[in-house]
């Protein structure tokens, strides 16, 4: 089966005053589409530098992200904005939501964004709605929910749009156990179900599971999972 997502020797490399740190040092690998992967590794591995160049929202120094067989680095910035709209949905640790908005806008403003002129599938959104319990806060802003809700919030964001790939960056990080699990496996849901690929970056093993593989970072590199001590340390 042809690769849907494609990282081939990525390179990016960060200028902190007269210092030079190299974030990914020729990261290559392939993600088959209707796949879950995860990406792990400690702080400082790389995991959210990839994040942002598979995402296209920023490019690497060096290599290839291709996307469907389309080479990201091949697109104009604004050919790079319509692949985003038109393949992605994004989830970050921060939620990113409007904090003038409720729930309800903040989920629908997805699709102002994507072009689709307001057309909702209503029972694609009910059915997200209503597994990631959120029926009764639609009403709501941001601060009026908890950080729980604000990620499932962000979560029936990034998925009103059936997005081809779900990018999603630590989105347990500030979550606790319960709302961890309601994410996790929405996101399995999506991806089963709804067979959207999805590719979660995460430095917890536990959540790592939930994908159908795990690529462990360090230092900038993929490597085996014997060399990530935190996996290993997991398992014994």
């Amino acid at each position: 089966m042809a690769a849907f997502i494609e990282a081939v020797q990525l390179r990016k490399t960060y200028r902190v005053g007269a210092v030079d740190i190299p974030a990914l040092r020729g990261i290559s690998f392939s993600v088959e589409k209707g796949e879950f992967v995860s990406v792990v590794g400690p702080s400082g591995s790389g995991k959210s530098t990839l994040f942002y160049l598979l995402g296209g929202l920023t490019r690497p120094d060096s290599g290839q992200v291709i996307i469907d067989g389309v080479d990201f680095g091949s697109l104009s910035d604004a050919q790079r904005t319509q692949m985003r709209k038109r393949k992605i949905g994004f989830v970050f640790q921060k939620f990113n939501l409007l904090p003038t908005l409720s729930a309800r806008s903040n989920i629908d403003i997805a699709l102002d964004i994507a072009g689709t002129n307001g057309t909702r599938d209503g029972a694609h959104v009910s059915q997200i709605v209503n597994l990631l319990g959120l029926e009764k806060r639609l009403d709501h802003r941001p601060a009026e929910l908890s950080g729980g809700e604000q990620q499932r919030v962000a979560l029936a964001r990034a998925l009103i749009n059936k997005p081809a790939i779900v990018l999603a960056d630590e989105p347990t990080g500030n979550l606790d156990s319960k709302n961890s699990e309601v994410v996790l496996s929405m996101l399995r849901h999506s991806n089963r179900e709804l067979g959207q690929t999805v590719l979660m970056i995460t430095h917890n093993p536990e959540a790592a599971e939930y994908g159908d593989r795990v690529i462990h970072m360090r230092d900038g590199e993929i490597v085996a999972p014997e060399q990530d001590p935190q996996w290993t340390g997991h398992h014994e």
